[in-house]
């Protein structure tokens, strides 16, 4: 999504994007039970995280320096111990903003990523 926004053309695939996120967790919700009440205010605080993240991101990514990514990382990563995790994380997000970077916009809106 940070990608696409970098381009004119890009901005309408993000939204999209976007929206086929949002319809996927409505439904992965609705699959495991969850009523239409509650969905409603799980997706505005699932859409709040994401657009908080995706700032963040934009943020981090936006220094040459990976420490702020890696807290962008440690903040949001939950499902390890390592203390080193974010730092690798940091790094490997890094290297495919740099991919995605080099990636032509009509690679990208054909699904294909540069390596």
């Amino acid at each position: 999504i940070l990608r696409l926004e970098t381009v004119e053309d890009g901005v309408p695939a993000a939204a999209r994007l976007t929206e086929l996120f949002v319809e996927d967790m409505e439904g992965q919700m609705r699959e495991a039970g969850i009523g239409d009440p509650t969905v409603g205010k799980m997706m505005g605080r699932m859409m709040a995280t994401l657009g908080g993240r995706a700032g963040s991101l934009r943020d981090a990514l936006a220094s040459p320096e990976d420490a702020l990514l890696a807290e962008v990382v440690s903040r949001n990563m939950h499902l390890t111990e390592d203390e080193h995790a974010p730092a690798r994380m940091a790094e490997g997000l890094r290297a495919l903003h740099g991919d995605l970077a080099r990636t032509d916009f009509e690679m990208l809106r054909g699904g294909e990523i540069a390596r």
